[in-house]
C-alpha cells in the first residue's frame, strides 16, 4: 500500500511538471543566429517588424505562412521572465501570445525542431531573442 501511495504522488507531480512543460517557452541557440526562442518542443518563434506593441498587422495568407503562436498560460523556462509574456486579441477576434508585447509567430517552412528557416525572410521575420 505504501508503495501505491509513493507511485500515485510521483505520477502526480511527473504529470503536472508535463502539463506545465507543454506551455513553455524555452531558449534554443544557434552558431549562426544566437539564442533564440523556441516553444516546448523546440519550435522557432518568430515576430514581425511591422507588428506593434501588442498589435499584429499579419493577416490573411500571412497567417497562413505564419501561423499564430498562443498559449493561454506561457511557462518561462530558462531564465526568462513570466512577466514579460502576454496576450493579445487580434482584428480578427483570435488570441496571439506576446513577448515583451510583440505578437509571436511559427514559420511554415520551419519542419523540425531547431529550424530557422523564417530568419531575415522579407528583411521582416525575425527570431525572438531572449
Amino acid at each position: 500500500m505504501k508503495y501505491l501511495v509513493m507511485l500515485a504522488i510521483l505520477l502526480f507531480f511527473g504529470l503536472n511538471q508535463a502539463h506545465a512543460d507543454h506551455h513553455a517557452v524555452k531558449v534554443a541557440k544557434n552558431d549562426a543566429i544566437g539564442s533564440f526562442l523556441t516553444d516546448t518542443k523546440g519550435m522557432t518563434l518568430y515576430y514581425f517588424k511591422k507588428d506593434a506593441p501588442g498589435k499584429s498587422v499579419c493577416a490573411g495568407d500571412c497567417v497562413t505562412k505564419w501561423p499564430l503562436y498562443y498559449r493561454e498560460k506561457v511557462a518561462a523556462k530558462d531564465g526568462l521572465k513570466p512577466e514579460n509574456f502576454g496576450e493579445i486579441t487580434r482584428a480578427d477576434g483570435k488570441k496571439q501570445s506576446t513577448y515583451k508585447g510583440m505578437p509571436l509567430y511559427y514559420f511554415f517552412k520551419d519542419s523540425k525542431a531547431g529550424d530557422t528557416s523564417g530568419q531575415g525572410v522579407n528583411n521582416v521575420w525575425y527570431v525572438v531573442a531572449p
